[in-house]
């Protein structure tokens, strides 16, 4: 069951990278002008979850003593959890550099 933590924390970090990508592809089609600014919060939203996901995991670990999948794996979780946020804040600021001209008008 808490193997699943992982598996929602992997498609929740897709999402957060997928999503900035839609709002930059999508810039010439879209008329609405609030509307990247929901995919970006989800897309933040998404990471955060994410990363509380692996939190949980790890939290779960600890209370079944399992130190030896803790010594072999923290070190990927916590380069891998600064690449998902580092990645996601540079792409949703894209999208925020990319629009900042379509909401003032």
């Amino acid at each position: 069951m808490f193997g699943l933590l992982n598996i929602g924390s992997l498609v929740l970090g897709l999402l957060a990278w997928i999503l900035p990508f839609m709002n930059l592809f999508r810039y010439e089609k879209q008329k609405q002008k609030r509307y990247w600014v929901a995919l970006s919060v989800m897309s933040l939203g998404a990471c955060a979850l994410s990363l509380c996901f692996q939190i949980f995991y790890i939290n779960h670990k600890v209370k079944v003593e399992d130190w030896s999948a803790l010594m072999d794996t923290m070190g990927a979780v916590a380069f891998f959890s600064a690449v998902l946020l580092v990645i996601t804040i540079l792409l949703n600021g894209a999208t925020l550099y990319v629009y900042r001209d379509r909401t003032t008008k």
